[in-house]
């Protein structure tokens, strides 16, 4: 935390506000593109194999493409991952949401080339190259794997963890906590890890990493200061601060130095009785000034 609160404090500027609306966006371009040219999508996929040959705009494209078909209930789902995405990046702050995201997108463009070096040294690539005619192909077969889907898992399962009680309405109809949601997502997640092959593991491991090493990083015991529902009621409570706050305030400031009470809270500041006016000093300038006459 100490680490992500240094990043924040000199790159917190640049985080993206309201980043979940712009993935949407994203996914519809990805559905515009699919309707208009299906084939280009193959152009824009995690294809590490071609991201080595030049194709190097694939390590950012590969988000646009959409996981799923356009249907009335993609709509839904793509709405309630906007919604969510909102509220964990106004408990959080933006550039938390920023670097949780990020993080997720990282590991599962590591996650690409991981395959690919596994394919290499265990010599699947070769053996498939000659059925399938070829390595771009195979590798691009492999591309198909990767996808935003089980960021946007890892998403809901951050909203789960700091969330846990927060009640939603499953298939419009049945309230359930989104507590026991998460557990039963994180239980498929593990069964298909554990029915699939290798590429699958790796697919759903990469994608999901991020929330495991975002969780052992601001959970108490490891050598970290806060939980991620600690970091929602910090949140919470520098709003209610700055709702408090009135709007003139009036600080103490040293006439030599010109040091005030709200950037040095810890430093004692005192009116000079021998000086003409109401001339105020901090600790260091108290009896060292020169009096004004």
């Amino acid at each position: 935390m100490n680490f992500l609160n240094k990043l924040e404090r000199k790159f917190g500027r640049y985080a993206i506000s309201n980043i979940s609306l712009y993935l949407i966006l994203c996914y519809a371009c990805g559905y515009l593109i699919n309707l208009i040219n299906p084939a280009f999508l193959n152009y824009l996929t995690l294809n590490p194999y071609m991201i080595l040959r030049g194709q190097v705009w694939r390590i950012v494209t590969w988000i646009i493409v959409p996981p799923s078909g356009l249907d009335f209930w993609t709509i839904i789902m793509l709405y309630f991952y906007y919604s969510i995405g909102t509220s964990l990046e106004r408990t959080w702050g933006a550039f938390y949401y920023n670097v949780y995201l990020f993080m997720g997108m990282i590991f599962t463009v590591l996650g690409s080339f991981v395959i690919m070096g596994l394919s290499y040294i265990s010599g699947t690539s070769l053996n498939v190259t000659m059925l399938l005619g070829g390595e771009a192909y195979y590798f691009e077969y492999i591309a198909l794997f990767f996808s935003t889907y089980y960021i946007n898992m890892s998403i809901f399962l951050a909203f789960a963890a700091t969330f846990p009680n927060v009640q939603v309405l499953l298939m419009f109809i049945i309230p359930i906590k989104v507590k026991w949601m998460g557990v039963v997502y994180g239980i498929l997640l593990v069964a298909s890890m554990v029915q699939g092959g290798v590429i699958i593991r790796i697919v759903i491991g990469a994608s999901l990493l991020n929330f495991v090493v975002f969780f052992l990083m601001t959970r108490r015991g490891l050598g970290m200061r806060i939980s991620p529902r600690q970091v929602r009621r910090r949140h919470e409570y520098r709003q209610e601060v700055k709702k408090a706050r009135p709007v003139s305030i009036s600080r103490h400031k040293c006439a030599v130095c010109g040091k005030n009470s709200e950037d040095n809270p810890d430093v004692e500041f005192r009116f000079c009785s021998k000086c003409n006016g109401n001339y105020e000093y901090c600790q260091d300038h108290l009896f060292t000034h020169t009096h004004v006459r």
